[in-house]
């Protein structure tokens, strides 16, 4: 009986956070194609950060020897993204872009082909706004 009880209270969910709860949603990163600019917005129901800030993360395949570029714009909040592998290694980031802005614009390498995640995120305590977030291969010069 003691069992029926302690399986009633988890069901019901009494005595507990009710927003500890509804936090159940699963982790899935948003499929990104290349040379597609996807335009989003970064807000307080995206990922925290534990900095004050939000994230949003992206997925795509990547192979070894590709060159890529990452630029992320917004007129709305400073720009912070960064490359990281599926298990949450950081390959690369960047802050400000080489043309003066909180824009962000990262070039790098990869040197080991999977799945990879482009975060976007806000740098400081703001929930973010609308970005412009674009990836492209580069091809390698001959």
């Amino acid at each position: 009986m003691k069992r029926f009880w302690i399986s009633l209270v988890i069901a019901l969910g009494i005595g507990c956070d009710r927003s500890a709860i509804a936090q159940t949603k699963i982790y899935t990163p948003i499929p990104l194609t290349p040379s597609d600019e996807i335009k989003d917005r970064l807000s307080e129901n995206d990922i925290p950060t534990g900095q004050g800030n939000f994230a949003r993360d992206y997925s795509i395949q990547l192979q070894s020897g590709d060159q890529v570029s990452i630029d992320l714009s917004s007129d709305n909040f400073d720009t912070i993204v960064t490359l990281m592998t599926a298990k949450g290694e950081t390959v690369a980031e960047n802050d400000d872009g080489p043309d003066g802005t909180t824009n962000s614009l990262l070039f790098t390498r990869i040197t080991k082909s999977g799945n990879y995640v482009v975060r976007v995120k806000a740098f400081g305590e703001t929930p973010g706004g609308p970005f412009k977030l674009k990836l492209t291969k580069l091809k390698p010069a001959n």
